[in-house]
């Protein structure tokens, strides 16, 4: 069997045949002009040199595929994958009860099936609450840790092709948990989620709870003045408040390390307004501030690079560890890029962070409506529009030894987001094209903006 990763995360185990079968039913409803070359059965046993090549065409055309907007984003590769991945847990279909926490620490127990994907979950929270319907795209479900002071660190975005039952189960761990939080980055958005009751209660719940965990900044003044606005239960106005504050509708991300201004730097990154939020330590103990914003990225890429334990020959590999980078192309200057590398195991949530905030300028440019995007039915089932997808991540496939050393070498190079169709850099650090992610957003730097 291979493992496919997908986002850096074992999703499932597949067979060969599994695959071909996927192929088969690919190839069925959109042709064999849409879809890539499959790897050819083979008669005899294969040589190791030749699963290893077997390994990585099959990789290649899994990528080939997700990458595809029609086929990645199709019922048939998403299920498949779904499927699989239930398979993989060993987890039966049946009727069970799930929680989902509110940004306020409230459990909401909706009672789903194990095999219900991630917008029927969405969904089911949403009726439990009373949340209307053209409002339920405003939200999204997020896979979160909780940390020792009752915070959240954020893992990753469910998504389409995953099993929420399923992927938190599967941890074993009751620290990681699903949690309902908005989705969107523009607060003029919120005006929307205002308009009915149960919007405003969870819009005014996330924005207390970013407040007292210290994700927004606020000032002894602005304190007393929300205090003031709680006791009266004015929630309207103590939101319209925290959107004149610092930090308000950012993620904020754990601690971990940049390349920026000098290699080796601590730095907390923040998510928001179109941008990366960067508060950096430097080596003699100062703290800058300065922020990335995402139109002047040309591009980024995740990276991942694994340190594997060295056992006896022929036994499985100890603890491996892997270290996650997001690096972006930013323009400095009117002539003067350069790479910004971040350190961190929250780097593919970074990166889906910024392509959603890509997404919603693409959409705001194009005179389109997120209230309208966010949702649609596509054959009874309920879908996010195209352009609202979170990044196209490929599945990375494991040799089916994994003890074998080419593992190694696969693993240093996570390809977690997508090609858009982008010139090569010139950069030094340039890679295969198609570890980039292009940015539809990005723009350049005039005579009157330096």
């Amino acid at each position: 069997a291979y493992n496919i990763h997908v986002n850096g995360v074992l999703h499932c185990r597949v067979r060969y045949s599994q695959l071909l079968g996927l192929h088969e039913q690919l190839r069925k409803e959109y042709g064999a002009n849409m879809v890539p070359a499959f790897p050819p059965k083979k008669i005899f046993t294969l040589t190791p040199a030749e699963v290893e090549q077997r390994r990585e065409q099959l990789e290649k055309y899994m990528q080939a595929v997700r990458q595809d907007p029609t086929l990645g984003g199709s019922e048939t590769f998403n299920s498949f994958l779904r499927k699989a991945q239930q398979e993989t847990q060993q987890i039966p279909t049946e009727e069970v009860v799930l929680e989902v926490l509110l940004s306020n620490g409230q459990k909401v127990k909706v009672t789903i099936l194990t095999s219900d994907q991630t917008e029927d979950v969405l969904e089911a929270v949403a009726s439990k609450l009373d949340l209307p319907d053209d409002l339920v795209g405003y939200f999204s479900l997020f896979l979160v840790r909780q940390t020792k002071d009752g915070a959240f660190s954020f893992v990753r975005k469910l998504q389409e092709f995953e099993l929420p039952y399923v992927s938190v189960t599967s941890l074993h761990n009751p620290e990681f948990q699903i949690i309902l939080r908005k989705s969107y980055w523009d607060s003029a958005y919120d005006d929307d989620v205002m308009e009915h009751r149960v919007g405003l209660n969870l819009l005014y719940a996330q924005t207390v709870s970013d407040i007292e965990h210290g994700w927004i900044l606020v000032n002894k003044e602005q304190h007393r003045q929300l205090k003031s606005l709680q006791e009266k239960v004015s929630k309207k106005e103590f939101i319209r408040l925290a959107q004149t504050l610092k930090y308000y509708g950012y993620l904020k991300f754990d601690p971990c390390v940049t390349d920026f201004p000098e290699k080796g730097c601590h730095v907390v990154v923040s998510a928001g307004n179109n941008e990366l939020n960067f508060q950096v330590r430097l080596p003699n103990e100062q703290i800058k501030e300065g922020s990335f914003k995402v139109t002047r990225m040309r591009c980024w890429r995740v990276t991942s690079s694994v340190a594997m334990s060295n056992g006896p020959s022929g036994s499985s590999p100890g603890k491996s560890e892997v270290k996650l980078e997001l690096a972006f192309e930013y323009l400095m200057s009117k002539d003067r890029l350069q790479w910004v590398t971040i350190t961190s195991p929250q780097a593919i949530m970074l990166s889906i962070c910024l392509q959603s905030m890509v997404d919603e300028l693409m959409v705001k440019k194009s005179g389109g409506s997120i209230r309208k995007m966010f949702r649609r039915r596509v054959n009874g089932a309920l879908r996010r529009s195209d352009s609202q997808q979170a990044v196209k991540s490929p599945p990375l496939l494991d040799s089916p030894d994994a003890s074998w050393e080419p593992m190694a070498k696969l693993s240093s190079k996570l390809t977690s987001v997508s090609l858009r169709g982008i010139s090569h850099s010139s950069s030094a650090n340039d890679v295969a094209a198609n570890d980039f992610h292009g940015n539809y957003a990005f723009e350049g730097i005039g005579d009157e903006d330096l």
